[in-house]
């Protein structure tokens, strides 16, 4: 099971509103494939790298990056959890 985070559902919202005032063709295609790739954890969870952004990170929280947009997410008991999503031009924000 996918759960996501408030700010993460928060944060994916303010991203495909920010594209799609510029090309909402884009948005669609942007929010398309990370949708994609988050639907893929459940299969297999641990397939991308860990989080160096993460402290103290246990491997339970791992990332990966979509045009652009570094997704974060944990592996829990009950599957994923989607912490944040961030554009990778911004200043990396440990957690």
């Amino acid at each position: 099971m996918i759960s996501w985070s408030k700010t993460a559902i928060n944060q994916f919202n303010l991203v495909i509103n920010h594209i799609m005032a510029d090309s909402i063709q884009n948005a669609e295609k942007v929010r398309t494939q990370i949708l994609i790739k988050i639907g893929n954890l459940t299969e297999f969870p641990a397939i991308h790298p860990k989080d160096k952004y993460k402290i103290n990170n246990d491997g339970s929280y791992r990332s990966f990056e979509v045009y652009h947009y570094r997704i974060s997410y944990r592996i829990i008991k009950d599957g994923i959890k989607i912490i944040r999503i961030r554009h990778t031009s911004m200043e990396p924000e440990l957690h």
